[in-house]
C-alpha cells in the first residue's frame, strides 16, 4: 500500500466523495477542503504528496492557489476543471501543475494518473547517482539540481525535466513532438507552445547565471538541442 498523503481541494462533496473513495482504495491517505486559504494553511503545516485542485473555489481559484504554492513547495498538483478551453489548460500546464482533468471525469482515471506521476517522480527514477556534465553543466540526477557555470539554477520540474534530458543528450536534436512525450509524458494533454515557453524562460535563467553563449540551440524545423564542447 502507498500510504503517501493526498490533499484535495474541491467544494463539490460528491466528487470529493468519489475520489477520496477511489484513492483512499487505491492504498493512498486522503484529506479533503474546501477553500483556498485552508488548502495553504494545510500545504504550508503538513506534508503531501500530491495535491489536486479544483479550478474554481468559493474564495479564489485554483490557479491562484497552485501560484502561491509554488512560492514554497514543489509538490506535483492536477487540476479538476468543467472548463475545456484551451487556454486554461495551457494556463495551468505553464504555471507548473503537472496534469489537467476535465469534469466529469473517472474517478479511477484520476488515481491512475495520480500513480503515474508520483512514480515518475519517485528518488529511484530514472536516476543513477552519478553527476553528469556537459559544456559548463553539472547535474545531479538524485539530488535534483543543475549548476551552470557554477551558478546552482532555479528551476520549476519542468524546467529541471526539460534541461535535464538535454544534457544527458548533448548534440541530439529533439522536436517538440519528442520533448512533450519525453518530458511531459501526455503530449495529448500539452501544446507546442508549452515547450517553447519553457524553452525561453529556461534561456532566460541560463543567461542570468552565465551571460553567453547561450547553450540551448534551435533548429528551424526540427527542434532543439544543447551544444556540447
Amino acid at each position: 500500500m502507498s500510504s503517501k498523503r493526498i490533499l484535495i481541494v474541491e467544494d463539490e462533496s460528491a466528487i470529493a466523495d468519489t475520489l477520496i473513495y477511489t484513492l483512499n482504495n487505491s492504498g493512498y491517505v486522503t484529506e479533503h477542503v474546501t477553500l483556498v486559504q485552508t488548502a495553504l494553511a494545510c500545504l504550508q503545516t503538513d506534508s503531501f504528496a500530491l495535491a489536486i485542485l479544483d479550478i474554481g473555489l468559493p474564495d479564489g481559484s485554483g490557479f491562484d492557489l497552485c501560484r502561491q504554492l509554488r512560492r514554497f513547495s514543489d509538490i506535483p498538483v492536477i487540476f479538476l476543471t468543467a472548463h475545456t478551453d484551451e487556454i486554461d489548460r495551457i494556463v495551468g500546464l505553464e504555471m507548473g501543475a503537472d496534469d489537467y482533468v476535465t469534469k466529469p471525469f473517472s474517478p479511477r482515471e484520476v488515481a491512475a494518473r495520480v500513480g503515474v506521476i508520483l512514480r515518475r517522480l519517485s528518488p529511484g527514477a530514472n536516476q543513477t547517482a552519478e553527476s553528469r556534465s556537459a559544456k559548463h553543466f553539472a547535474l545531479d540526477s538524485l539530488a535534483r539540481r543543475i549548476r551552470y557555470g557554477g551558478v546552482l539554477l532555479d528551476l520549476t520540474r519542468y524546467e529541471y525535466l526539460l534541461l535535464k534530458l538535454l544534457i544527458e543528450h548533448p548534440e541530439r536534436i529533439f522536436s517538440r513532438e519528442q520533448l512533450l512525450e519525453r518530458v511531459w509524458r501526455d503530449p495529448g494533454e500539452v501544446f507546442d507552445r508549452t515547450v517553447d515557453t519553457h524553452i525561453k524562460t529556461l534561456r532566460a535563467k541560463l543567461r542570468a547565471a552565465k551571460p553567453e553563449p547561450d547553450p540551448i540551440h534551435t533548429h528551424r524545423g526540427l527542434g532543439y538541442s544543447l551544444q556540447s564542447p
